[in-house]
């Protein structure tokens, strides 16, 4: 999962338009123990029946969070506005919202508490991530950083023998300069910041790495891509024998090591150190038994071949991407990542979740849906200007998931909390 020195150093260049890297510092701790005392009450009613649900929809509204759609005193009613969003369009599958919450993060562009959106049919799922919110809210808040972004288009190339690629790749080069252009011509956001090359055979993928704003690109990326393929092919003196925009090898959809050991979307780092009190009070066990189920599950997802090692961070991205509009096939590359446990010297936990694909967007997509909206709203990340911030949130989603089902497993309460919230009254 590493970086070359240059690309480390432009990534410290980016954060420091803002700040030096060190004033960051403060601003990434986590709270005291006298500021985690005055923060504010934040426990909501938890009842299935309706005024259950009345009183959580009170609760938001009280702190200025308000869904017309969501709670359904608004019905969609403008299928042509859908026209990018879906073809053939017939009605809307209703997936139930949760509230979870609060979390506290300190990141670089999210800082403070926000009450998180999730979609699922799963129960038990948001009772645990809330749990998981609230033992990181009583320790003083989760650090999350979005470290680096970068969304890739692998176009593949074949020529009738390795010399005509050495010819081709000579001229990728000399006009790699003019790729900018074409690209800069072809999006108001997106920008090449890199191109890589991979030769087999009388074949070549060339990856071409872009940054695309506020939007999770993998369109933007296309078009750009197609763009600069077609001034190759009008400009190079020997026609491939074959070509195609995509070679599957940008990991778009898909679990793969390219994009685990580099940056396939957003990569974001968040972590946090649980004192043992917060752990026995809150979740119900030990650092200590934390740490040993930790190893033993890691030891078991690297021989199951898995790529990385974590729990379930499938969940809570998942649930927040459907309730924010964002492409659900990409939890395929956005779940993949590293979760640690480990005891620190005084005795506590300290947990990081790594998370180097995480394919998000505040603009575009699915986010203009009316509930979609709503749902970024609550978080303060609709529009230009949020996607990193959306990505360190996710990142803390994650971790929260992380944190309360090792605690389960640890104590052996996995399956007793799936039996009180996860089953019908028929089963």
């Amino acid at each position: 999962m590493g970086q070359n020195l240059k690309a480390v150093a432009k990534i410290i260049s980016e954060f420091e338009k803002e700040k030096l890297i060190q004033a960051y510092s403060n601003q990434l701790a986590p709270l005291s123990e006298d500021e985690i005392n005055h923060l504010e009450q934040s426990d909501f009613h938890k009842e299935f029946d309706k005024q259950g649900v009345f009183n959580r929809i009170e609760f938001l509204h009280q702190r200025n969070i308000n869904f017309e759609y969501v709670t359904g005193k608004k019905q969609f009613s403008e299928p042509e506005t859908l026209k990018g969003n879906i073809e053939h369009f017939i009605g809307m599958a209703q997936i139930p919202i949760g509230l979870a919450g609060p979390i506290l993060i300190h990141g670089t562009k999210a800082n403070g508490e926000f009450y998180i959106p999730l979609a699922t049919t799963e129960g038990a799922m948001i009772s645990s991530y809330h749990r998981g919110m609230k033992a990181i809210r009583a320790s003083g808040g989760v650090t999350s950083v979005c470290i680096s972004e970068g969304t890739q288009r692998s176009p593949f190339f074949k020529f009738n023998n390795i010399g005509e690629v050495g010819i081709f790749i000579k001229f990728i080069l000399e006009n790699s300069h003019k790729f900018d252009e074409i690209v800069s011509q072809s999006s108001r956001f997106a920008k090449l910041i890199d191109l890589k090359i991979n030769i087999e055979g009388n074949s070549v993928i060339v990856t071409f790495e872009y940054t695309t704003g506020d939007a999770s690109g993998q369109n933007m990326v296309t078009i750009c891509t197609d763009n600069i393929c077609q001034y190759i092919l009008s400009n190079f003196e020997v026609k491939p024998v074959e070509w195609y925009i995509e070679s599957n090898y940008s990991g778009d959809k898909k679990a793969t090591n390219l994009s685990f050991a580099n940056v396939r979307g957003k990569k974001v780092t968040s972590e946090i150190v649980l004192p043992t009190r917060i752990i026995e009070r809150i979740l119900k066990s030990t650092p200590e038994k934390i740490q040993k189920y930790w190893q033993s599950s890691t030891l078991g997802v690297i021989q199951s071949g898995a790529i990385g090692a974590q729990g379930h961070v499938a969940n809570g991205l998942a649930a927040i991407f459907i309730a924010c509009g964002q492409d659900v096939a990409c939890i395929s590359e956005s779940s993949v990542g590293i979760t640690r446990m480990e005891l620190n010297a005084e005795g506590n936990l300290y947990v990081a979740v790594t998370l180097p694909s995480i394919i998000v967007g505040t603009v575009g997509g699915g986010t203009k849906l009316p509930t979609q909206t709503e749902c970024l709203n609550m978080l303060g990340c609709n529009g230009i200007g949020h996607a990193r911030k959306f990505a360190e949130i996710c990142g803390a989603v994650a971790l929260a998931g992380e944190i309360s089902i090792a605690a389960a497993m640890s104590a052996n309460h996995f399956t007793r909390a799936h039996q009180l919230f996860g089953r019908k009254k028929h089963e």
